[in-house]
Formats: C-alpha cells, sequence, structure tokens
C-alpha cells in the first residue's frame, strides 16, 4: 500500500484565469484537467496525480477573513525543484513576494500571494534525506 497524500485542495477565488494565471506561472508543468459551470464556476488545475479544484465566489461582497487570525486556509505548499528559477517567473510576472526563508540548511522557502491576496508557499528541499528535510530544530 502507498503512503497517503493530498489528492486536492478546494480554494475559492474571485477570478478561475487569473488563479490559473498564477498557478501556471509558479508550476509550468500544471495543467487544466477540466473545468465547468454548475451553481459556480469552477476548475480543477494540477497534474494527474494531485491538483487544485479552484472555484469562483458567488456572493457579490465578499467577506474579508484575517490569515492566520481566523478559521480557513492561510496557506498551501509546493514542493519546486529550483526555488530561484520560481522567483524569477513570479517577480517577472508581478505576483507580490511574501516571506523568503533561507534560514534552514536543508530546504529554502518562498511565499508569493496571488490576485486575491491568497498566500502560496514554496519550497525547495536541499536534501533527499528526509530526517534533514523535516528537521525543526536547524
Amino acid at each position: 500500500m502507498s503512503q497517503p497524500f493530498v489528492e486536492h485542495a478546494n480554494v475559492t477565488v474571485r477570478d478561475i484565469e487569473e488563479a490559473v494565471a498564477f498557478l501556471q506561472t509558479a508550476l509550468p508543468d500544471f495543467e487544466v484537467r477540466h473545468q465547468g459551470k454548475s451553481d459556480y464556476r469552477w476548475c480543477h488545475i494540477g497534474t494527474q496525480l494531485s491538483y487544485i479544484a479552484l472555484q469562483e465566489q458567488t456572493l457579490d461582497t465578499p467577506v474579508e477573513r484575517s490569515p492566520y487570525r481566523q478559521i480557513g486556509v492561510n496557506h498551501i505548499a509546493f514542493v519546486v525543484d529550483d526555488i530561484h528559477a520560481l522567483m524569477v517567473r513570479m517577480q517577472g510576472a508581478g505576483y507580490r513576494l511574501g516571506e523568503i526563508n533561507e534560514l534552514h540548511p536543508f530546504r529554502r522557502r518562498v511565499y508569493f500571494f496571488d490576485h486575491d491576496g491568497l498566500e502560496w508557499e514554496f519550497v525547495e528541499y536541499l536534501s533527499r534525506d528526509n530526517l534533514k528535510r523535516n528537521d525543526y530544530e536547524s
């Protein structure tokens, strides 16, 4: 039996096209798997194994949320091979840079905000050793 993994996360956004553009800038291998419309527009974007389920908001006046202070998703993280290439793509496309964490000897992290102000984390691991990758003491 294989280990469990996250198959998808569902995120509500203001505009599907802007969200797809953000994700494909960060993760060029992500493809739109399917999209449609029921009571709202939706889109699945990712790989054959996992994806982000996007849906457009349905409220005329969105409710403002304070990340890390109220209940809800704060960020979603993706593992990438080259954090610096990702940063060049994202900043070149005009996405707002958040925190950069390069203090750990075995991983680099960077955060970017999409058009909706949602925070997305990207992690590059510098070791294949899971004990080093998952170390919280360094």
